[in-house]
């Protein structure tokens, strides 16, 4: 059967997994009466929730007798680690792009890796009934797109179909006809990706996504570079350097067919297969047969930008709520981690309590985190820091990324005033339809953590911002960060509505009556730029007096509720986030006020 590898290429949002969930069921890969769950392809529950594509994963589909296997790729730089392995498993790409928003940040940062590795795209507008369609300008941008990527002449005589993956149909005519289903989109795959290119010589494979497996042990997808393999094979697994990591035997070959991976018998040059039977060999490393002594070579991945430190929690309520909390099982988990996801950088501090976590971006570790704490771990984690460069001169250099925001024109003016003052540069202002601009900027890295809630508060929620690493450039000098003092509870107990009520003209608060503190927990946001140490124990004093009025319930303002993202983004540098599979909570770095006297003292004697 011949076979054709392809990858799904899109912004986040743009329906690329509801479009897959299409193709599945109209080339028939479920069963009539199967019951299968929407956005099948997203299946970790981070995904379904944040309606976003984190892991990669990969399917089939027979259409007129070939196998096409599908690779699900993510839409978000952060997870552009997976995004840079799978495209060397695939030979086309389809570009699915929004019909009204055109190509976006994401789309673009995929877009790019593609083309460099010489995929032939098919542009897919997506969406095509939005009533703010405007598929004709999509398509020049798209092209625009290609020309600024350096695309050859070949890349950019692409085919083009529209259609709309919710109702299932893409043609070659924005009208339709919608009876064909997604038949024009197959078709179109057979003719224009070619059939995978085979080298000569035995089993070879690169591993590119690597998953653990109750009953089976490791798993290792790729695609068959040259050779084949069966079953009890004995291999070797070669490291990017070519030394010999371990030898052993394939217990079980797996293949993807429809949402289901089935054993098969023999895996030949070209497919994409998952392996089973090998302990160490990892992602980026060569399997092959005991002959082969050279390794071949994976794609290169964009170093780290952001870092943060993952501290052990020495919390006063520290092991209440998790099950996870000592340093040795910490390791582990990070370890296991930065195995199956080589953006991540993990490294342990001389004091063995705490561990540099370094990744692409905010939410590929805040993603991490989430997915700690859904397993029961408790830690602390500091404000994210930008990985810095030195060059050959010694300069310092620092990330900078584009950022791409569309917002309502009456809020444009706060947005630029905003970007300045985080020390961003314009580079274009354009409207983009229905009284919204888009401005781009390029803007240090440092200068955007903590901006995205700060964005939705000036633009009421109507701004979308979307980022991309760009490059490194000269150090653009100090960014002024929050400006108010935080409210610290003075000692520890349960918070008391009463006392709440009576701290509210100090600032609004982050945590609900009831809820258990400490001495050196951050309860609330001060007013003013210095940090208050307030009592949020104290009760009403009780009297045999009667008045009128005085008994009346107390009214609070609901608590800011710090999310994940939110806390990480908002805390200073001598300040922690605790993360347990209950509660988020803010702290200080140093719980007791002598303590934090004595850091602060120091910093200001080393900064002078």
């Amino acid at each position: 059967m011949s076979i054709r590898n392809i990858a799904i290429i899109a912004h986040v949002d743009h329906g690329k997994t509801t479009l897959v969930d299409e193709l599945l069921k109209q080339s028939g890969s479920f069963r009539e009466n199967q019951r299968v769950a929407e956005r099948v392809m997203d299946s970790n529950d981070l995904e379904k929730e944040r309606g976003i594509t984190i892991l990669a994963k990969a399917t089939s589909v027979e259409w007129k007798g070939t196998r096409i296997n599908i690779v699900d790729t993510p839409g978000h730089a952060d997870f552009g680690g997976e995004v840079e392995r799978i495209l060397s498993m695939v030979d086309g790409a389809i570009v699915l792009v929004d019909a009204s928003e055109g190509p976006m940040p994401q789309t673009k940062f995929v877009v790019g890796k593609a083309l460099k590795v010489g995929l032939k795209p098919i542009v897919a507008i997506n969406k095509i009934d939005r009533p703010d369609g405007r598929h004709e300008e999509v398509i020049n941008e798209v092209f625009d797109l290609f020309a600024a990527l350096d695309a050859t002449d070949e890349q950019l005589d692409f085919p083009i179909l529209y259609g709309s993956g919710r109702d299932g149909w893409m043609n070659v005519n924005p009208e339709g006809p919608k009876d064909q289903g997604m038949g024009p989109l197959l078709d179109l795959v057979l003719n224009h990706v070619p059939e995978p290119t085979v080298a000569e010589g035995p089993f070879r494979m690169i591993g590119t996504i690597l998953e653990a497996n109750p009953f089976l042990g490791r798993i290792i997808t790729g695609r068959v570079h040259s050779g084949s393999v069966k079953p009890n094979q004995a291999v070797k697994v070669l490291g990017q350097d070519g030394k010999l990591l371990e030898s052993g035997r394939i217990s079980k070959i797996l293949a993807f067919r429809g949402i289901e991976r089935q054993p098969i018998e023999e895996a030949h040059a070209g497919d994409i297969v998952a392996i089973a039977g090998l302990t160490k060999g990892t992602v980026a490393d060569t399997f092959c047969d005991p002959s082969v002594t050279e390794a071949l070579t994976a794609q290169p991945i964009d170093p780290p930008t952001v870092t943060m430190s993952f501290i052990v929690n020495d919390s006063p309520l520290a092991g209440t709520e998790g099950d996870k909390v000592t340093s040795r099982v910490i390791r582990d988990r990070l370890f296991k981690e930065a195995e199956g996801n080589v953006a991540l950088k993990i490294e342990e501090s001389s004091e063995k309590d705490s561990f540099f976590v370094s990744g692409r971006g905010e939410l590929q570790l805040a993603v991490l985190i989430e997915t700690m704490r859904r397993e029961g771990f408790e830690l602390a984690v500091s404000r994210p820091r930008v990985v810095m460069h030195k060059d050959e001169n010694g300069q310092l250099l620092e990330p900078i990324e584009e950022v791409v925001i569309d917002v309502d024109e009456e809020h444009s003016g706060v947005v630029v005033q905003k970007m300045s003052e985080r020390k961003a540069e314009m580079v274009e202002l354009r409207p983009s339809g229905g009284n919204r601009v888009r401005l781009v900027f390029f803007a240090p890295t440092r200068g955007l953590i903590g901006y995205q809630s700060e964005l939705l508060t000036d633009t009421r929620g109507t701004a979308i911002m979307n980022r991309l690493f760009h490059d490194y450039q000269p150090y653009k000098g100090e960014i002024g960060g929050r400006i108010n003092g935080v409210l610290l509870a003075n000692e520890p107990g349960e918070a008391v509505a009463y006392a709440l009520f009576n701290l509210e003209d100090r600032g609004p608060m982050v945590i609900e009556p009831g809820e258990k503190v400490y001495e050196g927990m951050i309860i609330g946001i001060h007013t003013r730029d210095n940090d208050l140490e307030v009592n949020v124990l104290k009760g009403k004093k009780l009297t045999n007096m009667r008045a009128a009025g005085k008994d009346e319930a107390v009214r609070l303002t609901p608590p800011i509720k710090m999310t994940l993202e939110r806390a990480l983004s908002w805390i200073q540098d001598d300040e922690l986030v605790e993360v347990t599979p209950k509660s988020i909570r803010l702290r200080k770095l140093h719980l007791d006020p002598h303590e934090r006297k004595r850091f602060e003292k120091a910093r200001t004697a080393g900064a002078a």
